[in-house]
């Protein structure tokens, strides 16, 4: 399957919350009406655009995923207003946070038929006067988000109630589900890079069976599990917690929640940072990540050449070594242990899930790489599995499931032979990976209709926004960041000049103060640069 790449990961730490058996919302008296508004209308994509010309047109078949129950209470949209969040205690480890569940509606247009549940974790202020509460997310899309709130450095945001929710289809929250373990293994192993029509063939059938099995387990979740969806909800949860304004940390795919909000609630913006800002209308998104990690790889040959590395002692030495050992992963699978090979795009997953990191994470990739070469891809592998969310018991979290739903409902596509062109020009412009990413046939063979986000997304009179892009990124290429300020209208610009995906949280001393002092005082009054 092609390498998720769609938006770019923050890699989730690997974490557990267990003891977290929070039961539906209580209703509780009339909101108040200052908590819960209506959103901007957004504008619409150009006229003609092209609109998924071979999606196929399935029925919506009968199913009722985990977690999706009966509405609370009440009629229309205040039945989910009049929520209580019951907060009870939960454990990562030996630590103890709260957790609380939400119901919010399946369809908006439609509050009194089915609600998705919604999965949260808190970190309580632990310092006074208290400011409210701070919402985080890690990106994806398809990641749960409560382990961030958990994992989050809060240095400086003590007098925060640090809150992180699992998104709709991920998680602990109402879940896509696909295929089952073994399908999975298949699918992502499968050769994403066809030479020939017929690998092309299977290939696409082996997508089209994908995205039939999600539609037959998940049913008419996909029809409303887009990133417009998960504005809503966020909006929801902010009432919820009685704040009359969001205060917001999105990181990478993040950065498209957050951004969004404040185009759909631009009077209910308090603070946003957007960490590793994407490119929210993503028409061009493949092609410039994966320049992004030709970039980052370069860079890899050259720090391995210049410690006269086994690979060789020039960087075109290292990059003939790597692209030989994905050539010969795709004709000879490299025995991993088990009934598992490394296939290349195994190889190429795990490759690059260490690209997405800083420097000192390349020593671990030059030693998985000298022993693959030698004949072992275990490490490989086990670099691809964690990026994917593959357990070491073969279960796979819901982002190797969620992600397609989301990204595949947000944006249009052109079609197969679209896919075809497009990578055509990946291979064109990102001469190293664009070989390898192949046609993304994932979104061409989905068996729902697009609900395409609407763009640009602008929010001319909200100041209260800082964009942070890093100029070593290659998840998320620096220019992106800018471009985002720029968009949104009266947004600050944050230039990180280092390396890795998200600048926040113990990389510069710079970036951290500015980020606390955003959230604390408020924004910086001009645009700033931190090393």
């Amino acid at each position: 399957m092609r390498a998720r790449l769609g938006i770019g990961w923050l890699l989730a730490l690997a974490m557990t919350v267990t003891g977290c058996s929070a039961a539906a919302p209580a209703p509780a008296p009339a909101p108040d009406p200052a908590l819960f508004g209506t959103p901007q209308p957004a504008a619409t994509r150009p006229a003609g655009e092209a609109t998924a010309p071979d999606r196929p047109q399935l029925p919506i078949p009968e199913v009722t995923p985990t977690g999706l129950v009966d509405p609370p209470p009440g009629a229309g949209p205040t039945r989910y207003q009049q929520q209580r969040l019951d907060w009870k205690r939960c454990t990562i480890g030996n630590r103890a946070y709260e957790c609380a569940n939400a119901l919010a509606p399946l369809d908006a247009e439609r509050p009194d038929e089915r609600a998705v549940t919604l999965a949260l974790l808190k970190v309580p202020a632990s310092r006074q006067p208290r400011l409210g509460t701070l919402f985080v997310n890690p990106g994806g899309p398809g990641e749960g988000g409560r382990w961030l709130a958990a994992g989050l450095q809060r240095t400086g945001l003590e007098q925060y109630d640090i809150v992180g929710w699992d998104p709709r289809g991920t998680g602990a929250s109402t879940p896509v589900r696909c295929t089952d373990p073994a399908q999975t293994d298949t699918l992502l192993a499968a050769d994403s890079s066809p030479d020939d029509e017929t690998e092309r063939a299977a290939y696409r059938q082996l997508n089209a069976d994908f995205g039939r099995a999600c539609l037959a387990n998940s049913g008419e979740l996909l029809e409303h599990i887009s990133t417009v969806d998960t504005v809503r909800d966020l909006d929801l949860l902010r009432g919820l917690v009685g704040d009359p304004k969001l205060q917001f940390l999105g990181y990478s795919y993040g950065t498209a929640i957050g951004s969004r909000y404040a185009q759909m609630y631009p009077d209910r913006v308090g603070t946003i940072v957007l960490d590793s800002a994407v490119n929210v209308i993503p028409d061009d998104q493949s092609v410039v990540q994966a320049m992004g990690f030709d970039r980052a790889l370069t860079e890899f040959a050259d720090w391995c050449a210049g410690r006269n590395c086994s690979l060789g002692s020039d960087r075109a030495a290292v990059l003939a070594q790597i692209t030989g050992l994905f050539d010969r992963a795709d004709g000879a699978p490299i025995p991993a242990g088990g009934n598992r090979p490394l296939t290349q795009s195994l190889a190429v997953t795990g490759v690059i899930s260490s690209l997405y990191g800083t420097e000192s994470g390349w020593p671990k990739l030059l030693e998985a790489i000298e022993q693959a070469r030698a004949g072992d891809g275990r490490a490989l592998l086990e670099m691809a599995d964690s990026y994917e969310g593959r357990s070491a018991d073969g279960r796979y979290a819901t982002r190797a499931y969620a992600f397609d739903a989301i990204r595949c409902l947000d944006r249009p596509d052109k079609g197969l032979a679209a896919a075809d062109a497009k990578a055509e020009q990946e291979t064109r412009q990102a001469p190293i990976f664009g070989r390898y990413f192949g046609p993304d046939y994932v979104c061409p063979s989905w068996p729902v209709p697009p609900k395409p986000m609407p763009g640009p997304v602008t929010a001319p009179g909200v100041s209260q926004i800082l964009v942070i892009g890093t100029t070593g990124d290659s998840a998320t290429p620096y220019e992106y960041a800018p471009r985002m300020a720029r968009e949104l209208g009266a947004a600050r610009l944050l230039t990180y000049q280092g390396e890795g995906h998200a600048a926040y949280g113990g990389k510069s001393k710079c970036v951290d103060d500015a980020v606390v002092q955003t959230f604390t005082t408020g924004v910086p009054a001009t645009d700033l640069t931190c090393s």
